[in-house]
């Protein structure tokens, strides 16, 4: 009888699960992203004796954001490496980070980032998510068939906006644009048939999706700031011992240190190898940039009115880019 007991609970998927910590991502695999996860996979694997493991479901196979999210609820999954997009609503300060033409340099974002990291993460983990990160994504820059300059080109694309993102709805009302709204695994086919003709993406997210092939111009500002982050629930991640939870935090702390450098490096990188594909770089002029930038204040207004982002955050960003401007 208690031989039985013990198959039947050794089969149970609860058991199971408690173990093995399933990962879901929109990142192709090969990437470095998946590739730095699965070694991680195998350290934890190591030095728990087994007891942990990572499974990891790269590009999309578990669905768009939306759907990974109900799988994690239900179990089926336990986690996400994601763009912040995806768990903006789960703390939504978070996306201080990416308000758009906030940042001027990526020092200006390592200097940001040196004081809110800590807190973005206080704030997944007070909503139920253990997070490992951030991992830099790089700035975002519009990237399109036709050159653009100025905001009223920009209303004459028919460019991409994410599905699922509230964020980007309000900034692309904000700039008066009407985008065309999918998921990212639909880009490449719409870029082919002429759906869109437009996209805002970090050049190395143009690469490794092969995007960049469809256009011919890249505008030279940095509309916003992207990052990412592997968040598992808790309610999943509770359930290994504590001993071996301090142990797969050390090592995911770890890697995603590393991931952060080398995404950084990889992202400068890859706006060097598209404009060597022979895309051109679009330099708007002083007045283009200052209409660039009106209506871009007006997004960060709209997103705080509609408690995208709290205003009192935003202050707090605000303040650190005007001490380290008043430095330089």
């Amino acid at each position: 009888m208690r031989m039985h007991l013990f198959f039947l609970l050794l089969f149970m998927p609860g058991v199971l699960a408690a173990t093995e910590l399933r990962i879901a991502t929109q990142y192709p695999d090969g990437t470095s992203t998946v590739t730095e996860l699965r070694k991680a996979g195998e350290r934890i694997s190591e030095a728990t004796e087994g007891r942990v493991s990572l499974r990891i479901h790269p590009g999309g196979t578990m669905g768009d954001d939306r759907s990974v999210h109900r799988r994690i609820r239900v179990g089926q999954l336990h986690g996400a490496m994601a763009q912040l997009g995806a768990f903006a609503r789960d703390y939504k300060d978070s996306q201080v980070l990416n308000v758009p033409l906030a940042f001027r340099s990526l020092d200006e974002v390592d200097h940001v980032r040196a004081e809110l990291d800590e807190e973005i993460r206080a704030g997944f983990r007070e909503n139920g998510w253990q997070v490992f990160g951030p991992v830099d994504g790089g700035f975002a820059y519009l990237m399109s068939r036709d050159p653009v300059a100025s905001v009223k080109d920009l209303r004459e694309q028919d460019i991409w906006l994410p599905a699922n993102d509230p964020a980007s709805e309000k900034a692309a009302k904000a700039f008066e644009i009407s985008p065309v709204v999918l998921d990212v695994g639909n880009v490449l086919t719409s870029l082919q048939t002429g759906v869109i003709d437009a996209f805002i993406a970090p050049p190395v997210a143009a690469l490794t999706l092969q995007w960049y092939g469809r256009v011919r111009y890249i505008t030279d500002l940095p509309l916003l700031y992207t990052w990412g982050l592997l968040a598992i629930s808790d309610r999943h991640f509770r359930r290994l011992s504590e001993a071996d939870q301090q142990t797969v935090r050390e090592i995911l702390d770890e890697t995603f240190e590393r991931l952060d450098r080398k995404e950084r490096e990889s992202n400068r990188q890859a706006l060097q190898a598209v404009q060597n594909q022979g895309i051109e770089l679009v330099e708007p002029d002083d007045a283009q940039r200052e209409q660039w930038r009106h209506y871009a204040d007006k997004a960060t207004e709209e997103l705080v009115k509609a408690g995208e982002v709290s205003e009192e955050m935003l202050s707090r960003m605000e303040k650190l880019l005007e001490e380290y401007r008043a430095n330089q």
